[in-house]
């Protein structure tokens, strides 16, 4: 790979890292901080709330730091992948595309998902952790799948086991 796809996959990395951080601080530490998560949560019918708050935080913060260094990139894309398609399903999927719309559309969380499907394809490039110490290297396949039978998989399974929406 040459010097300007290792910097541009370091840019995308990091700045999706970026946004997974600072969305599980938010969720842990900010706003409601985790009993104000863990009510909303329960009001998008995810119970028992507190769990999910916890999980979803440390999810974020965990993935986006093992993105941000390109560790075990694969897993920390699942991570994103499955906190993208539970926010998907219980909160932005009824609110169409748009994120401008009233209550947010899947615009934002569709491509979120779709950029740490690419990435666990194509892996974290040169200038990774992964790479110093040959982890998923040379990328491909097997991250491909890791990360989206852990990421997709992971969401099925919560969603089927925990939401329980409002009728």
């Amino acid at each position: 790979m040459n010097s300007a796809a290792d910097l541009s996959l370091l840019i995308v990395r990091v700045s999706v890292a970026i946004v997974f951080v600072a969305h599980g601080y938010h969720h842990i530490a900010l706003g409601g901080k985790i009993a104000g998560t863990a009510r909303w949560f329960e009001g998008l019918g995810m119970r028992p709330g507190i769990l999910h708050a916890w999980s979803a935080g440390l999810t974020e913060i965990s993935a986006g730091t093992l993105l941000a260094l390109g560790a075990l990139t694969p897993v920390a894309c699942a991570g994103i992948i499955g906190t993208m398609v539970v926010a998907w399903a219980t909160n932005h999927r009824r609110n169409g595309f748009f994120v401008f719309r009233p209550g947010e559309g899947y615009e934002y969380v569709m491509v979120l998902t779709f950029v740490a499907v690419g990435l666990a394809g194509v892996g974290a490039g040169r200038w990774s952790v992964d790479r110093g110490l040959g982890w998923f290297d040379p990328p491909g396949w097997p991250g491909f799948l890791t990360a989206t039978v852990l990421g997709f998989g992971g969401a099925a399974a919560l969603l089927a086991t925990f939401w329980r929406p409002a009728r």
